[in-house]
């Protein structure tokens, strides 16, 4: 089953704010472009932070994170979306 997940960018509060609008715009506008394929927002909040957190415990110093920071916190919404799939009945 193909499925698509788009990170949704709110405060650390849960409030959203312009960015959260953005990437909820962008994800009806993909889910009606791709209709048979479904769209789900997921909150990715500290993403980024957990995501240096295991680079610095897989040895990767900040220096070298930079460039593959957003990818690492990517795995990291994917992972949430995937253990949030797990836990439902």
């Amino acid at each position: 089953m193909t499925e698509v997940v788009v990170g949704e960018p709110r405060h650390l509060s849960g409030a959203s704010g312009a960015s959260a609008a953005d990437a909820s715009a962008y994800s009806q506008a993909l889910a009606d472009r791709i209709a048979e394929v479904p769209v789900y927002l997921i909150d990715e909040r500290l993403s980024t932070v957990t995501a240096a957190s295991h680079l610095r415990q897989g040895g990767i110093d900040s220096r070298r994170q930079r460039s593959v920071i957003d990818q690492a916190a990517a795995v990291v919404i994917l992972q949430q979306y995937l253990d949030s799939r797990r836990a439902r009945p």
